[in-house]
């Protein structure tokens, strides 16, 4: 009996456009061939969940095609790194000759200085290569921008249901078992889609605590139960300016006799969604009164600067935070991070324990911030490669020095690395719990990482390229009217269906 080929790639990257820097093909991890299945092994990610699904069918083989996962998120990608990558994905796709299933583990958010739906074109284009017959899986986060081109060329998809995000393994275990199904010939997906014109960001939207959570669950209640094959809650990304930009409720259904209930069901959803907008937005404590809050305390006092949040799509090089602290004479022992590439190499040449003074920060988005003259210390020189806490794949931030200026403890990268757990500052020695007061650049981190034991947690209107402060970013190219760029914007729920016939 032979067995099914099952091809599987990546594409993986969350860009910002208000982030002048553009990406790179050297931003990003490659690999493709067996070195993708070694990448993938027992790391957490989704492509690991699916391959240990594939790996319990003995009649399943799997074919590793490309792998491009980026360093972080980052600015908008250069066309021609985008040229680059996508053709050879598709070289990949094309290299493994006649499949019989594909799995696609995508993001959702990468756009280039053209193609503003990247992971469209990634599954329209492989659909071309794979005929109309094969059955397609695909992946994303809940931050990805879901489009007409990806639901129209894909059988089924699943998405993250966990905000702070958790269930990487689990989400590519959901699609590698719908495919499987597939091939078996034992569903028949019809996938429903209902945009909401809404933008959000805020701690209402932390699945487990906040009320948006309630949206979550009830789409996960839908793909659990008889007739439901998947569901979740798309919230974008919304410093991803591009067309299709917004909120959706996604449910896909196992055939028509359920599509009354699935539909009836989107636009409940929806409809509560649209009813909790205003409460998911994130308020924000002028720059000015964090520090005087900070300089305050007698606990350890979180600064979240979201505004420049790696794992969002900003460059990393705001000082913004650490200018104010000196500037107000602060006295307290703070810890931060920050991309200043040049200042790296300063401290290199110098060596540890050398007493040197550098610009810090200010290099990458000179619009908004400005570099910083201070007298620091060399403590540590690295070559930036470290295994994360969160699911213990390597990141890379570059030659990274570790800075001293009186209270002020700054890891310095060469390039950004994702800042949502700790593990830049505990590989270069820094554990946040020694510090009066840490400056956090992402948006929402597990609680144990940062929050645990802290006397407050203050977001900080900061400027930035991902500020929650959504007005003054500056959209252009997503849809409008929408909440809460507009006044007025109204919303009437119009559920779409998406059913391919495999002929």
């Amino acid at each position: 009996m032979s067995r099914s080929r099952v091809l599987v790639c990546e594409c993986k990257q969350e860009v910002s456009s208000f982030n002048p820097v553009l990406g790179r093909y050297e931003d990003f991890a490659i690999c493709s061939g067996p070195a993708l299945l070694d990448v993938h092994r027992k790391v957490g990610t989704e492509m690991c969940g699916a391959l240990e699904v594939f790996a319990t069918h003995p009649d399943i083989a799997v074919v590793p095609g490309y792998s491009s996962r980026a360093i972080t998120s980052g600015g908008t990608l250069a066309d021609g790194a985008w040229h680059k990558m996508s053709g050879k994905f598709l070289a990949a796709v094309r290299a493994a000759g006649a499949v019989d299933g594909v799995y696609l583990s995508l993001h959702g958010a990468l756009a280039s200085e053209t193609e503003h739906d990247a992971e469209g074109y990634l599954v329209e284009e492989t659909r071309k290569i794979v005929g109309p017959r094969v059955p397609i899986a695909v992946s994303l986060d809940l931050h990805g921008i879901v489009t007409d081109r990806i639901l129209t060329h894909c059988d089924i998809l699943t998405l993250y249901h966990t905000y702070p995000h958790v269930d990487f393994y689990e989400t590519g275990e959901r699609a590698a078992r719908l495919l499987v199904r597939l091939l078996a010939g034992e569903i028949n997906p019809i996938i429903l889609r209902l945009e909401i014109p809404a933008l959000v960001r805020g701690y209402e939207l932390i699945t487990e605590t906040g009320c948006w959570g309630e949206c979550v669950r009830d789409a996960i209640a839908f793909e659990r139960s008889p007739g439901g094959l998947s569901g979740g809650m798309f919230i974008g990304n919304p410093f991803t300016d591009v067309p299709d930009l917004c909120s959706n409720v996604f449910l896909a259904a196992d055939g028509e006799s359920q599509l009354a209930r699935a539909r009836a069901e989107a636009i409940r959803i929806a409809e509560k969604f649209w009813a909790m907008r205003e409460h998911l937005q994130q308020p924000l404590t002028p720059l000015a009164e964090s520090i005087a809050c900070a300089a305050a305390g007698t606990g350890r006092i979180v600064l979240v600067d979201a505004a420049d949040a790696t794992s969002s799509g900003a460059p990393g090089d705001s000082n913004a935070i650490l200018r104010a602290m000196v500037e107000s004479g602060h006295r307290r022992t703070a810890l931060m991070p920050l991309v200043d590439a040049p200042a790296v190499e300063r401290a290199f040449a110098a060596g540890v324990g050398a007493r040197i003074r550098t610009p810090i920060g200010g290099a990458l988005d000179p619009a908004r911030h400005r570099p910083l003259e201070l007298d620091v210390t060399v403590r540590l020189l690295s070559d930036g490669s470290f295994r994360n806490e969160s699911h213990g794949s390597t990141w890379n931030g570059g030659r990274t020095a570790v800075l001293e200026s009186g209270p002020f403890t700054i890891v310095v990268t060469s390039r950004a690395v994702s800042l949502y757990d700790r593990s830049l500052f505990l590989a270069h020695g820094q554990n946040p719990a020694w510090f009066d007061s840490v400056v956090v650049k992402s948006p929402h981190c597990q609680p144990q990482f940062f929050a645990d034991g802290a006397e407050a947690l203050i977001n900080v209107d900061a400027p930035g390229a991902t500020s929650a402060n959504l007005h003054s970013l500056g959209h252009r190219r997503c849809a409008r009217p929408i909440f809460p760029l507009d006044e007025g914007v109204e919303f009437t729920p119009h559920v779409k269906l998406y059913a391919r016939h495999r002929s």
